[in-house]
């Protein structure tokens, strides 16, 4: 392999695995903030206890997520310089907003939330861990934001350098990609929150009904709420995905046709298009005529426009109409190094964008019907009992993680050989793109570039082994008696409660959110 693919190889697997803490970060924080809320409001001890649990498994997972985050910049200077000079100009104060006003807002309050129990007032504390948990939206946001620019450049002008200068920040902002790609990326986030709540707490469940505990405990009480919150945000957040999806389809055969017919390996134009199944042949190799599939006839026109009958264009007519556009070969220019002058295929990887897009929807799908069986089976205070349902449950909850993945996977895919995808809504002359040949680092050798995969390989394997070693740990142990009661509010607050433990009260020293692991 050259640089290029070495260097693709390295942010696609760094990013991946970064992506992985971040749906959790986010659904798990909404979740664990509303338990807070209804421990404030109501006082009933099972959600504090709530709270403290999935609170642990909320930082644990926060930590590593901001250890991983920190790669993905560093990257933008190592591997991928010419990139980095060629969306500076947007980039910049995108990335600034993230760091300056959501991550700094994401932290400050996250710390007053972990070390304020039992000090700072009840509901300045609840407001605390809502304006982290806000903060993490907001920086999502910020970077989904650079990310739909470089699906969807909006808000540039062409400058004489070749180089985009922005604009318009709004527009940047309120990009249509951007908003689809965020509410998407927020109700899927959701949805892995809540197959962690509903698989942790049937295998808790289970686990007391076998001990023979008694059923009208707290602690049975708090599994039972989770599974039962659970289920309903998973169900809740999977009819939100599909109609969000079915936005960014739409988006997507708009701004970028060839994703959309490499997503279902439609080789030729079609009215009404079908929507395929299950296709065999040579997607590996790219030979779209020698691709055949099982198929919903006039489904993909539906997802396409809307309506079962408007055309769908093929991959071999959009491959045709790029290299008419865009060039046949790539410029002779040393900036793409060895690919300079070699012919373009405007097609991504049919096997990657077609599996990818089927395993985000299939793993979805599984992570509803899991939420539905833990709701079924949790009726009318009913208990499972059962191994293959309740550990399939457990298992169940990589499905919405390996959901996120593929559909990250697809996106990114899904837009080579460009970096920078061209804007369909702009002239051609004045389009702004950028092909990802020749955005590797100039000056980086393969061997450089190798040394940085194997090391960063080997510190992530290293850190997800620490995170699944706390997270099982955690997770056998369940709740502790430091979930009871909160650790003691600053002396004359009015919401001291004469049975509160008192510092130095052996009660107070189980504070396992203040990082006591």
């Amino acid at each position: 392999m050259d640089v290029l693919d070495i260097a693709r190889w390295q942010f696609g697997i760094t990013t991946v695995y970064h992506f992985l803490m971040v749906p959790l970060t986010i659904g798990l924080g909404v979740l664990v903030a509303v338990m807070h809320t209804m421990w404030v409001r109501t006082g009933k001890p099972e959600w504090l206890r709530m709270t403290r649990f999935w609170g642990r498994v909320y930082l644990i997972n926060f930590v590593l997520g901001v250890a991983t985050g920190l790669v993905q910049e560093f990257q933008f200077g190592l591997a991928w310089s010419e990139y980095s000079r060629f969306v500076g100009d947007v980039f910049g104060s995108l990335l600034a907003m993230e760091a300056l006003l959501a991550f700094f807002l994401e932290s400050t309050f996250l710390g007053l939330w972990i070390f304020g129990w039992g000090r700072i007032p009840k509901k300045l504390h609840l407001a605390s861990l809502w304006a982290a948990v806000i903060g993490s939206i907001v920086s999502a946001y910020f970077i989904i934001a650079a990310n739909s620019w470089m699906q969807h450049p909006v808000g540039v002008t062409l400058a004489d350098d070749g180089r985009p200068r922005q604009v318009d920040f709004l527009a940047v902002l309120t990009n249509n990609t951007a908003l689809a790609a965020f509410s998407h990326a927020i109700v899927a986030a959701l949805m892995v929150a809540g197959a962690l709540l509903v698989g942790i707490g049937l295998y808790q469940l289970r686990r007391r009904a076998l001990a023979g505990r008694p059923d009208t405990d707290v602690d049975h009480t708090v599994w039972r709420r989770s599974v039962r919150l659970g289920g309903f945000v998973s169900l809740a957040a999977f009819a939100l995905v599909a109609l969000t999806g079915d936005w960014q389809g739409k988006l997507m055969y708009h701004q970028q046709p060839l994703k959309m017919s490499s997503a279902e390996a439609l080789c030729e134009t079609a009215a009404p298009a079908p929507f395929s199944i299950f296709a065999w042949g040579k997607l590996g190799s790219n030979e779209c005529d020698d691709v055949h599939s099982y198929t919903v006839p006039a489904l993909l026109s539906f997802l396409a426009h809307g309506d079962f009958s408007t055309a769908v264009p093929g991959v071999n007519e959009l491959q045709a109409e790029y290299s008419a556009v865009y060039g046949a070969t790539y410029p002779d220019d040393p900036s793409f190094g060895d690919r300079a002058g070699q012919p373009i295929d405007y097609t991504p990887v049919l096997a990657v964008t077609y599996w990818s897009f089927r395993l985000m929807i299939g793993m979805g799908a599984v992570s509803a019907g899991v939420a539905a069986y833990a709701l079924w089976a949790t009726r009318r205070g009913r208990v499972p009992r059962s191994r293959i349902g309740v550990y399939g449950s457990l298992l169940a909850v990589g499905a919405p993680f390996a959901a996120n993945a593929a559909g990250w996977i697809f996106t990114e895919m899904g837009r080579q050989p460009f970096v920078v995808y061209p804007n369909p809504d702009v002239p051609v002359g004045e389009q702004v793109y950028f092909f990802t040949a020749q955005a590797v680092s100039p000056g980086v050798t393969a061997a450089e570039v190798w040394t940085s995969l194997i090391s960063l390989g080997l510190l992530y394997g290293a850190l997800a082994v620490v995170e699944l070693f706390l997270l099982v740990r955690l997770v056998r142990r369940g709740v502790t008696t430091g979930d009871t009661t909160p650790t003691p509010p600053a002396v004359g607050s009015a919401d001291r409660d004469d049975d509160d433990p008192r510092p130095g009260d052996d009660r107070a020293d189980d504070d396992v959110l203040s990082f006591a692991y």
